[in-house]
């Protein structure tokens, strides 16, 4: 397999949304996508008004929401949201940490897309998450979904390398690659990656 180790020029990897370089890039490269999506990562964490569009793949529902305006996080926008990522087989709601859909914010204006998140998972109630857990190896007993701190994405027209790199670069928190079940695990605890 090809390393590269090719210096990039910041203003030019950030521009193009780390598109072009993330087609040869191993995780050697992923160092230099961390190094190259800071000074994006601080602006957007100041942005005045913060919106993110959702498919929800279960229910096929979707959601645009202006979550954050004039420096506040807006609380109709919020309870859509909660809605949106609830236990679909419970139908339970838990309140989405803002700090993910933050994190989500910057993801997707790092992708440079226009494109709404797939969401896979969202909240799990502690029932659904044991139920997933004895059907996957794959799946937290303590997951962070089940204290709405976690989702798995994918974007339509981005490859998950791609989403994994970028949401790397983020350092918001962990993330997980599971490209056999097509999504990208991301969550705002401690930054750790599997």
């Amino acid at each position: 397999m090809h390393t590269m180790r090719a210096k990039f020029n910041r203003r030019r990897f950030i521009k193009a949304g780390l598109l072009g370089a993330a087609t040869t890039m191993v995780p050697i490269g992923a160092e230099a996508a961390l190094r190259a999506v800071e000074p994006l990562n601080l602006i957007l964490q100041t942005a005045p008004t913060r919106a993110l569009s959702f498919y929800n793949v279960h229910t096929g529902e979707s959601l645009k929401a202006l979550y954050f305006e004039r420096g506040e996080y807006v609380p109709g926008a919020l309870a859509e949201v909660n809605h949106f990522f609830r236990d679909f087989r419970a139908n339970q709601e838990m309140p989405i940490d803002p700090r993910l859909l933050d994190l989500l914010h910057r993801i997707n204006h790092a992708l440079d897309t226009s494109q709404p998140f797939n969401l896979i998972s969202g909240y799990r109630s502690p029932a659904t998450n044991a139920w997933l857990a004895g059907q996957s190896e794959g799946v937290a007993r303590h997951s962070l979904h089940m204290y709405g701190m976690a989702s798995d994405i994918s974007v339509q027209g981005r490859s998950l390398a791609l989403v994994q790199i970028v949401a790397l670069a983020m350092r918001g928190g962990g993330v997980g690659f599971y490209p056999r079940s097509d999504f990208v695990h991301v969550d705002t605890g401690r930054v750790r990656r599997w």
